[in-house]
């Protein structure tokens, strides 16, 4: 008999030194859903407010008018037709380009895990009709789904059950998102200017004298492709991060042409940006540390919403005559992708190998309109 149990939903909470982190803020419709205190969430969302000036559940359902109606993530239940069992379900509904899109069927969000099903679909009108096959347990089964208004429904069929699901469209938001910097941090980035910052040499791009990217509305910038990167004057040894970024609408694009940029720590050792939504977990994709390590699990939400890194890193040194490599932790959206990795090396594209010495955060110009915002640092 064909058994559903195993889809469930979990709630992920990490913890980083004093702070406990839960995966998401869930947003369903207007209503929050959240694993926080109905008492602390209005203080947590005047202060986004406050600081991005702007409401970041407004600025995620802004992001879904302007990038693409049925992209996102979808949470729900199936149930048998003979009413024997049922669960939760969610999905992840990612826009191909041309009309084409792929709806990914998990147990649960926020997990390192096979899918359940993958369906390919088109856009018919104000509707997408999805098809294709899925496996729950050890039992093949042939899925049909459409997403019509909020809602994605459909059927699925097996060799001895059959049964249906109902999902509604859930926005995710970190529960860091919009985090106002503590006293003794150092703003690199209030979104009023580029004090801080310089470009970076290259003997590939044209030299300026100022920074070129651009500045926004709703206090960002904006990588403005194939200028120059971006690095800050003062340089830095042990420090705690936050920084925010929004990746942009690239459907007809693949893999590290979608959405690309990244986070060099000291300028040596990159944490990845991409447009990595509902891929598979590599350490070229979104919070990869390339040929060190994959993210622990995809956090990546989808483009043009907000997303945050808070990284803590230590630098390498010298004990004697014993190399102490650097150690990294990065929580994407709210949950640890990397918990104290080393890393030996700094990575392909850093400014330098002075690895003991202090340096600079370096944001990249790789192409693509990747924007940021509120970026402060704390000094360890």
């Amino acid at each position: 008999m064909l058994s559903y149990r195993h889809l469930y939903r979990r709630k992920v909470v990490v913890s980083e030194g004093r702070k406990n982190y839960t995966s998401y803020r869930f947003v369903d419709g207007y209503k929050i859903i959240a694993f926080v205190s109905l008492f602390i969430l209005p203080l947590v969302l005047s202060s986004c407010t406050a600081l991005q000036g702007g409401d970041p559940v407004v600025e995620a359902k802004k992001a879904i008018a302007d990038a693409d109606p049925f992209m996102g993530d979808w949470q729900g239940s199936w149930k048998l037709d003979d009413g024997s069992d049922s669960g939760s379900l969610v999905a992840q509904v990612i826009a191909l380009g041309n009309d084409e899109y792929r709806v990914i069927f998990f147990r649960a969000f926020d997990m390192r895990q096979e899918p359940i099903a993958v369906l390919e679909g088109r856009r018919e009108g104000k509707k997408v009709r999805f098809a294709g096959p899925g496996r729950a347990g050890d039992t093949d089964f042939e899925a049909k789904a459409v997403i019509e208004g909020e809602k994605l429904t459909g059927t699925f069929e097996g060799q001895y059950e059959s049964g249906s699901f109902i999902l509604e469209r859930v926005i995710r938001l970190s529960p860091t998102l919009g985090e106002k910097p503590p006293v003794d941090a150092i703003v690199l980035f209030d979104g009023t200017n580029f004090n801080h910052w310089k470009n970076t040499p290259s003997k590939k791009k044209p030299s300026y004298d100022s920074v070129q990217w651009k500045l926004l509305k709703g206090r960002a910038m904006e990588v403005k492709p194939r200028t120059c990167s971006i690095v800050t004057k003062k340089k830095f040894t042990d420090f705690k991060l936050h920084l925010e970024f929004r990746t942009p609408f690239m459907p007809e694009k693949r893999g590290q042409a979608r959405g690309n940029s990244g986070v060099y720590l000291q300028g040596r050792y990159e944490v990845q940006i991409l447009d990595s939504y509902t891929l598979e977990c590599k350490d070229n994709e979104c919070g990869g540390i390339y040929k060190v390590g994959p993210p622990l699990v995809n956090m990546c939400a989808p483009p043009m919403r907000w997303q945050t890194y808070d990284i803590t890193f230590r630098a390498p040194r010298l004990d004697g005559e014993v190399k102490k490599d650097a150690v990294v932790t990065v929580v994407h959206n709210g949950v640890t992708i990397h918990d104290e990795i080393k890393i030996p090396k700094p990575t392909g594209g850093a400014l330098d190998s002075n690895v003991t010495e202090p340096g600079g955060l370096y944001l990249q110009d790789h192409g693509n309109s990747v924007q940021f915002r509120n970026i402060w640092l704390v000094e360890l």
